[in-house]
């Protein structure tokens, strides 16, 4: 017999205070009683491996890849699928962090009406927001994003890492980086403050642990900065005393960049990074983004009382902005052949005249770099894209068994 709402939403309720006292794996023995209570048969929990090739069950199970599967059908397009299985239901529900992509969530069931259809969505949501919070003191969910192990620089760098997507519906930023078990030194890093979205791209030298040091130091030192209000010019200083005084030996590049998104202004410092990349309307800019070159941060006693440059341009509705590592477009194939500039713009281009969505578009890009590569990388390889939307399309963006 179906629920009514009343039971429903009392069953929820208790299955919400439940989650605060219980371990990780804990949660899904308490969210298996409240599905078998609203009539399915069973759930499975995945979370995406980091390098997102595989969808792994935190319960029992083998991993299901990301690319060929229905599983990974309902995480790459971002919405539910909704198959018959021997004569059973199986619905796939992503599961999310506001817009950065976790997993995908399994139901089993006989039949599904639409109140049990929406529990089920909501039922996902709540697990997105418990993994969440339980994974930033557990190592639970981490193990299970791991095929192998990693070393010990990049266990410091991706210590400091952000989800891979944030943002809202006016605007997003989303980032990969490889190889995701050995990092050097490259890094992102991006926050949201009221109407302004905040994006870092750093490249250290050398691919040591000092490297990871110098990438984790630079970070610190921003998010202090951005934290304490600075504006680009006096983040960037406070970074390169930060690097002086404690690293007086390395340097990297990089490129620290606010975006408004009321008013689509894009600013930013380039600290002899490779330049910005613009795509508007279906096509790349060339050149929009390129300004004189500046000197590594770290170097400060060669740049004495310089100021860095902060440049702006104002974006137009859709816009995109990517910034990279060089380890993107030098990537090269076993006859030398450079991945290039063309065929990274192009790539980006090609998906989202096909209304992919950027997480996914970034996925399949930094697979088909590995891929150039033959199945490694010669260096660190990180792209961030930002996409400035400010009338909101996304947020319209509706489900489709």
């Amino acid at each position: 017999m179906a629920l009514t709402d009343p039971e429903g939403e009392y069953l929820f309720d208790e299955l919400v205070r439940s989650v605060h006292d219980r371990g990780p794996l804990e949660v899904l023995e308490a969210v298996e009683s409240y599905a078998a209570a609203i009539g399915l048969d069973r759930i499975i929990v995945y979370v995406v491996d980091i390098q997102q090739r595989l969808l792994v069950p935190l319960t029992e199970g083998e991993p299901l890849a990301v690319d060929g599967t229905t599983a990974g059908s309902a995480y790459r397009s971002e919405t539910l699928r909704l198959i018959e299985a021997g004569g059973r239901l199986e619905l796939w529900l992503p599961l999310r962090d506001g817009v950065d992509r976790m997993g995908v969530l399994c139901v089993c069931a006989s039949f599904l009406d639409e109140p049990t259809l929406r529990r089920c969505q909501t039922l996902a949501s709540l697990l997105g927001l418990v993994i969440t919070s339980k994974r930033a003191y557990s190592d639970t969910y981490a193990r299970h994003t791991r095929t192998r192990p990693v070393h010990l620089r990049t266990e410091m760098l991706r210590a400091f890492l952000p989800p891979r997507t944030l943002g809202t519906a006016r605007g997003i930023s989303t980032a990969v980086l490889e190889p995701a078990y050995e990092l050097g030194g490259d890094a992102f890093d991006h926050s949201i403050t009221k109407d302004v979205l905040h994006v870092a791209i750093l490249d250290a030298m050398g691919h040591d642990l000092a490297s990871g040091l110098t990438a984790s130091v630079a970070m610190a030192g921003a998010r202090s900065a951005r934290r304490n209000g600075a504006g680009l010019r006096e983040l960037t200083a406070e970074v390169e005393e930060a690097l002086t005084a404690w690293l007086p030996e390395r340097f990297c590049t990089g490129v620290f960049a606010t975006l408004n998104l009321g008013n689509g202004l894009f600013s930013w410092v380039n600290c002899a990074h490779p330049a910005p990349l613009l795509i508007r309307k279906g096509r790349l800019a060339p050149g929009a983004l390129e300004r004189d070159s500046e000197l590594p941060l770290g170097l400060a006693e060669i740049g004495a009382g310089t100021a860095r440059t902060v440049h702006e341009l104002r974006l137009e509705s859709g816009d995109q902005i990517l910034l990279y590592t060089d380890g993107v477009t030098e990537a090269h194939d076993g006859q030398g052949l450079m991945f290039g500039l063309e065929r990274f713009a192009d790539f980006i281009i090609r998906a989202t005249s096909a209304e992919e969505p950027a997480p996914e578009t970034l996925r399949r890009l930094i697979h088909a770099i590995h891929d150039h590569q033959r199945g490694s990388f010669t260096d660190d390889a990180t792209i961030v894209l930002l996409e400035w939307t400010p009338d909101g399309p996304g947020a319209d963006r509706t489900p489709q068994a």
